[in-house]
């Protein structure tokens, strides 16, 4: 009798484990059947060109940064809620928004937020402006998603990439569009329209103009600059 007993006993021990792995199986397909719905559906935050990427500075860089245009538009990526948007010592006005897809994405060193906590948001609705608010070098957005939600160790933190498609340091992406296009190098001599050159630390304006073959002067006007100052990580315009 008790051999009958745990012969059931092992039986019952041995669907239950079935059951699992097969649930699990489900499970797992599920999840990867809607990160590609998501990647598919998502789209770039902004227009500019990548000049950092997910993982650099000894793995602390937790998203991607695009450089553009002080106050070009910035949109939500994915429809959704805005979770948080304030000021903020290091992320400068950054906005939160939490998605369906149980995804937090994050929008950091805006010029201007122009949604509130609370607020309902459409995927390309305008939320913000680019800017260098907070600890930034230079005007750009600072894009990073999260799962579940965004906690300070950002352990929940994943490669953009995953969502929005392949990119590197030199892309150019547009706001709205999904993926990237053409890549290009931090150089001149380069074809097409509005070739752009994301400046460097040590750059000047002279040195920019003699590696795309214009004067300062016609520098200046491309990129409706007043002075000869620039900085790291603005993007000027070297070809049209």
């Amino acid at each position: 009798m008790r051999d009958y007993i745990r012969r059931l006993l092992i039986a019952a021990i041995m669907a239950l484990c079935v059951s699992l792995l097969f649930l699990g199986g489900k499970q797992t397909e599920a999840s990867m059947q809607e990160s590609r719905e998501i990647k598919e559906g998502w789209i770039w935050p902004a227009d500019g060109v990548i000049s950092d990427t997910y993982g650099t500075r000894h793995g602390t860089h937790k998203g991607i940064d695009i450089a553009g245009r002080l106050n070009s538009p910035i949109i939500a990526v994915e429809k959704g809620v805005v979770d948080k948007s304030y000021y903020s010592q290091t992320y400068g006005n950054v906005i939160f928004i939490k998605h369906p897809s149980n995804y937090v994405t994050v929008y950091a060193h805006l010029n201007n937020r122009l949604v509130q906590a609370g607020q309902e948001i459409n995927q390309g609705d305008r939320i913000g402006t680019m800017g260098r608010t907070g600890e930034s070098t230079g005007v750009h957005l600072h894009f990073e998603s999260h799962q579940i939600a965004w906690t300070f160790d950002k352990k929940n933190a994943i490669d953009p990439e995953m969502l929005l498609g392949y990119t590197e340091v030199g892309s150019t992406v547009m706001g709205g569009k999904t993926g990237s296009t053409e890549s290009l190098a931090a150089s001149t001599n380069i074809k097409g329209d509005k070739v752009r050159y994301i400046v460097q630390a040590g750059d000047t304006l002279s040195s920019i103009a003699k590696k795309s073959n214009l004067s300062v002067i016609q520098l200046k006007e491309v990129n409706q600059l007043k002075t000869d100052l620039i900085i790291p990580e603005q993007v000027l315009v070297i070809q049209q």
